[in-house]
């Protein structure tokens, strides 16, 4: 059976991404430091899937660790998720995403090769086009390394690592999963996104203030140059974007090389058209209050996912409302879980 590694498989994109590939008939391998998620994510993953995953609670960055579970499994191919992923953190703590996010990429790296493995799929992300003008769609051609942040600086720098080590290696095949916004959760409501602390992403803050574990909703900057004066995203279902990883994954084992490509829908929502939806979807009100512009945010970040749909044979499917009912579902079954 063909396996993969997944580091950071127990993160919110990891652990869906691991029912699809168990799904599809792939053997699966987490590597998780546990920094920014759960150990029980792994029962839940099994409980969902039928198949428990072997997990390992290292850090991506020791290289000794990741000798073992190199050792222990023979890989075919890993999709990197690991390192961190707040925009407003970055700017605050630069060195600790630059220190994080490359120490396990080039770590990774340096073992795969000593292991033969020469297949990887990276969680890269939009951050890495920098800032749009006139409310253009990103494609893959478009120029990168403008970046606004230093979270997107280091998915940038690592996206140039791994062009580079393709270009080196014939037969290294490296994907480049450039992400827009993922949003949702499993329909089952067993995983989801469970930030620590208040939340950075839009989604998990609407459902926290749902619940009343938050008051209510910061939204940040109401004066750009947008319809609402709100920022623009595409957001994304994560089980769409799940799938988009085992469709990369099977065009890598059949091309070798760097390929590119955007996950998205291709359609634009405000952060006041998300909270207006996420109030029709599920019944209830948000209460927000405007705020000050936060560092590193862009006023417009959507798609043009034609690439992947036509190469990949990927697309997503679901749509907002399913991305609004299913997050208040987990959030709801995590509420309920901490009251037990």
């Amino acid at each position: 059976m063909t396996t993969i590694l997944l580091t950071g498989g127990t993160g919110y994109i990891g652990s869906h991404t691991a029912v699809e590939l168990i799904a599809a008939g792939y053997e699966v391998v987490i590597a998780d430091d546990l920094s920014n998620s759960s150990k029980n994510v792994v029962d839940r993953i099994a409980q969902i899937s039928g198949k428990k995953p072997s997990f390992y609670e290292i850090d991506v960055a020791d290289k000794d660790d990741l000798r073992k579970v190199f050792s222990s499994h023979h890989i075919d191919a890993v999709i990197h998720f690991a390192g961190f992923k707040s925009v407003s953190e970055s700017v605050r703590e630069p060195l600790k995403y630059y220190r994080n996010n490359l120490d396990a990429t080039l770590s990774l790296l340096e073992v795969m090769k000593a292991y033969g493995c020469e297949k990887i799929i990276f969680s890269s992300s939009a951050t890495v086009y920098g800032v749009s003008v006139d409310s253009h769609k990103f494609n893959e051609e478009d120029e990168t390394g403008n970046c606004s942040n230093p979270y997107g600086r280091t998915k940038s720098m690592i996206e140039d690592i791994l062009s580079d080590v393709s270009k080196a290696d014939e037969g290294f095949t490296s994907i480049l999963l450039r992400y827009f916004n993922p949003v949702g959760a499993h329909e089952s409501g067993l995983i989801g996104e469970e930030p620590n602390g208040i939340p950075n992403n839009l989604m998990p803050f609407i459902t926290q203030v749902a619940a009343g574990i938050l008051p209510k909703l910061k939204v940040f900057g109401s004066d750009y140059d947008t319809p609402d004066g709100t920022c623009i995203r595409d957001y994304i279902h994560v089980v769409d974007l799940a799938r988009g990883h085992v469709a990369a994954l099977e065009y890598a084992f059949v091309h070798t090389g760097c390929g590119i490509f955007n996950l998205g829908t291709g359609k634009g929502t405000s952060v006041l058209e998300m909270i207006h939806a996420f109030e029709e979807a599920n019944g209830l009100r948000i209460p927000y209050e405007i705020a000050e512009r936060r560092a590193g945010d862009v006023p417009f970040c959507v798609a043009d996912p034609s690439k992947a749909n036509d190469i990949l044979g990927w697309k997503a499917d679901k749509d907002i409302v399913d991305m609004c009912r299913d997050s208040w579902r987990w959030q709801q079954n995590c509420r309920n879980e901490s009251i037990k």
